[in-house]
């Protein structure tokens, strides 16, 4: 398939800026792969779909502040710096993306902080907007992550026009966030509220947690024609013995095993054992799924609704099957679903 195959009409007001008041009263689309139905719901319905020993995959990954604004030396210029990761924790060396990135050369110097308490160097060009920073501070390391908290800001995907509120740091982290290393939230899990989880706990379902730390990769746009020449931005990801074998257990008694997001069901689809089971992963993944591609792991995911072209309904296309989705997707838009990170739900079966 071509990259052309994902692009569609997306009205900018279906873009949501703000999520449903309450987490787990998004809209739910439930789209049955088998009996070619969709259905609409909203998004605390889900416990209607799922039985007893049925297994939930969530990605526990902790969104951290990674948007820094500095000063530059001399200039006094304002600079946005967005961490990407962190490349050595001894000497404080990060990968970033500052903007506007044609004032940012090697050897610069950016304050940060009314008390310019933080400051760091410019070392190296890696892309276009891409650098690496050594990060100068005088104090222990739990310190300075101290204070790379205090000063930095929720990240907010581009498109969300407003400035950052206060509720935004919880608005924009899942309930279940535990492994701080994330710049962009896993946007399923978002509509899980803690009544929500209890209900589906007292029913019966199962959960495992995987790590999967988002990076910003997950946006980037594909720029080929051709999607087999492009190349996704490596992240990190753990699964861990538990967790295997809750699934490998589910997969083999044939229960349902429900990746939550995207990010989860690339991080499953990474460590897959030759008899199609799960195995335990430690390391980066930079796996790429789009049509025509054969699930081995999970076989219902629960995601957003995707902006045209992107990874992430790429995937999505290889799951519900090219056509349907499509169909769903107009039927998203003729029914004004709210899209992407604060937008409403679907349900794959």
């Amino acid at each position: 398939m071509k990259l052309s195959h994902f692009n569609f009409d997306l009205p900018p007001e279906l873009l949501a800026e703000y999520p449903a008041e309450n987490r787990d009263e998004a809209r739910l689309m439930v789209l049955n792969r088998k009996e070619q139905t969709i259905e609409h719901k909203q998004f605390k319905d889900l416990i209607d779909y799922f039985e007893p020993q049925d297994v939930m995959v969530l990605n526990n990954t902790k969104v951290f502040p990674a948007r820094l604004f500095g000063n530059k030396e001399k200039t006094g210029a304002r600079i946005e710096v967005f961490l990407l990761r962190e490349l050595n924790a001894e000497t404080r060396l990060w990968d970033v993306l500052v903007d506007p990135a044609r004032k940012i050369r090697i050897g610069n110097k950016l304050y940060f902080g009314e008390d310019e308490s933080l400051v760091a160097e410019v070392i190296d060009n890696t892309t276009s907007r891409g650098r690496t920073l050594r990060f100068l501070y005088d104090g222990s390391y739990e310190e300075f992550r101290n204070k790379l908290t205090e000063l930095g800001e929720t990240p907010l995907p581009k498109y969300i026009k407003r400035e950052v509120q206060p509720e935004d740091k919880d608005r924009y982290q899942t309930i279940y966030a535990k492994t701080e290393g994330a710049v962009a939230a896993p946007t399923a899990g978002l509509h899980f509220s803690k009544h929500l989880l209890k209900r589906l706990e007292i029913k019966g379902i199962d959960f495992a947690e995987v790590t999967l730390h988002v990076g910003l990769g997950t946006f980037s746009p594909v720029e080929v024609e051709d999607l087999s020449k492009h190349k996704m931005d490596s992240e990190e990801a753990y699964i861990e013995g538990p967790a295997v074998n809750t699934i490998n257990k589910a997969i083999q008694e044939k229960r349902k095993v429900c990746a939550v997001g995207t990010t989860v069901m690339r991080s499953l689809e990474s460590s897959v054992s030759s008899n199609r089971t799960l195995n335990e992963f430690q390391g980066w993944t930079n796996k790429f799924i789009f049509p025509p591609y054969d699930f081995s792991i999970a076989n219902c995911m629960i995601t957003n609704f995707h902006t045209p072209k992107s990874t992430l309904l790429m995937m999505v296309s290889a799951f519900a099957g090219h056509d349907f989705m499509k169909k769903a997707y107009a039927e998203a838009v003729k029914e004004k679903y709210k899209f992407y990170t604060y937008g409403d739900a679907m349900l794959i079966l």
